[in-house]
């Protein structure tokens, strides 16, 4: 993916050992996801919400990321990956594991930011397996 969203630049003010639990979480699962991120540098709730999340995933040594910038033509969003992954809001976050079995997602907005949110997530797949 050569396309990057400005908006994955992480926020140098995140405060990672005030997230140390999400931290840790994404941490143990660093090596083996894929985290793909639909977003547009022109979208306020990208531009609010995805600097906090690239730094999550920065402190947490998560590598394996890909951008899926999004466009809005005529009211529809448009996008690689778009239609194969259903993507109707932005951002969006899905978490695969190695086989590309998506393991976790996060829609537009939630009521906690989405390192934390999809951390919840992947700890509680974590604790049922």
């Amino acid at each position: 993916m050569s396309e990057k969203l400005e908006t994955m630049r992480p926020n140098p003010a995140w405060d990672a050992e005030a997230h140390e639990e999400t931290v840790e979480s994404w941490a143990r699962v660093a090596d083996d996801v894929t985290v793909k991120v639909w977003g547009g540098d022109w979208c306020g709730d990208c531009r609010g919400q995805l600097p906090d999340f690239a730094a999550a995933l920065e402190a947490a040594g998560v590598e394996d990321v890909e951008h899926y910038p999004v466009e809005r033509v005529d009211g529809e969003k448009q996008g690689p990956g778009v239609e194969e992954y259903g993507i109707e809001l932005i951002p969006t976050v899905v978490v695969e594991d190695s086989e590309g079995a998506e393991l976790a997602r996060f829609v537009e907005e939630e009521d906690r930011p989405i390192a934390v949110w999809l951390a919840e997530r992947l700890d509680e797949l974590e604790a049922s397996a």
